[in-house]
């Protein structure tokens, strides 16, 4: 957690990439742990690192080692709506991927 940063969740660049989560991109974050949700956006973290870290004030939402959910949207047309397919990853308990479903 970073209380010192005005908004968002850092995230592993490679995580992003995995599930196509763009910079600054507005996204809902469900923490399993307490069941806090919060709407912020995603700001790239170096990759590799597997870093997720609430910033700010969504730093009081969550500690670390708390599982989240991060949930991305988008609207579409009904004939788009047709073949679109979530990108789901599950991670490990130290952020690694270990399921992909696409």
């Amino acid at each position: 957690a970073n209380l010192d940063y005005i908004g968002s969740i850092t995230i592993d660049e490679d995580l992003m990439d995995a599930v196509g989560i763009v910079t600054y991109e507005k996204i809902l974050v469900a923490n399993l742990e307490n069941g806090e949700r919060l709407e912020t956006y995603a700001i790239p973290g170096p990759r590799g690192s597997r870093i997720a870290c609430l910033n700010g004030a969504a730093a009081y939402m969550g500690k670390p080692g708390d599982r989240l959910i991060v949930m991305a949207f988008c609207q579409v047309t009904d004939e788009e709506a047709a073949d679109l397919c979530p990108k789901v990853v599950r991670l490990d308990a130290d952020n690694r991927i270990i399921a992909k479903a696409y």
